[in-house]
């Protein structure tokens, strides 16, 4: 990729290219500008800072005001990068007319690019009108995070043809670009296949046009349970705990600080 700012004209000719689209997760200033300097292409405020961040079980508890605050940090820091905010629950699932209403207040608020909105088919309505009114959306089909209750669980979804119909629908709807989670291989390949925008994977295997982890999951910073999709690039929590410990050493041994970190 050149060194433009990315948008959905790009992410499309990406696409048309064969060109992987990379996507990560940012919910601050300071993770956001490194992800951004080593050249991820979007930057997705998901509402998975819920429990990244805040230690929740599942993504339901995250407010809109908080997708606001945490997307007006990212976008600081993005120069190139497209950000992409997640409506949280229940906001995208109130009808078109509260949906449009939110999702409008979040681009004017946060400055993104982009909404998320989970769902397909029964957000037809909704995506149309969000892209009607100006407003570019991803679809998210397959898991949906904040349907897990009702999906009995962080399963992976088998039913290639309703999830193919989802992502279907949200194309035609006007969806610039599709997230599938948690989807079987063989079915993500098939469905990017048929879409002509473009498919980032979280769990859909190596044939979507782009993936998406957790920043916090491939960095090894994550506490507990890291999902069996994960590829961990590093260990910084390890990192972490040892600095942490050499700081702890210093300061009580008295080595910390010195002259050189002490005014005279």
């Amino acid at each position: 990729m050149s060194n433009k700012c990315v948008t959905t004209s790009v992410l499309m000719k990406m696409k048309q290219d064969g060109q992987t689209i990379t996507m990560l997760t940012a919910y601050d200033f300071t993770f956001a500008s490194l992800l951004d300097e080593a050249g991820v292409d979007v930057l997705l405020v998901g509402d998975s800072l819920g429990m990244v961040v805040q230690g929740h079980d599942t993504t339901i508890p995250v407010t809109l005001h908080e997708m606001i605050y945490h997307g007006r940090c990212v976008v600081r820091a993005a120069k190139r990068a497209m950000v992409v905010v997640d409506l949280p629950f229940p906001h995208g699932q109130l009808g078109v007319r509260q949906t449009l209403r939110v999702a409008a207040r979040v681009m004017k608020e946060t400055g993104c690019t982009a909404i998320k909105l989970e769902g397909g088919a029964e957000q037809a309505e909704t995506i149309h009108a969000l892209v009607a009114a100006g407003i570019p959306v991803i679809a998210h089909v397959g898991l949906r995070p904040q349907s897990v209750h009702a999906l009995g669980g962080y399963r992976v979804q088998r039913d290639g043809q309703r999830i193919a119909a989802d992502a279907l629908a949200a194309e035609s709807s006007g969806a610039f670009c599709v997230l599938m989670e948690c989807v079987p291989a063989d079915i993500a390949a098939d469905i990017t296949r048929q879409l002509k925008i473009p498919t980032i994977g979280i769990g859909a295997g190596p044939h979507c046009d782009g993936q998406v982890l957790v920043t916090h999951d491939l960095l090894g910073l994550t506490v507990g349970r890291v999902p069996k999709f994960v590829r961990q690039f590093a260990d910084l929590a390890d990192a972490v705990r040892q600095s942490v410990s050499r700081y702890n050493e210093s300061v009580r041994d008295g080595t910390f600080p010195d002259e050189r970190e002490s005014f005279q």
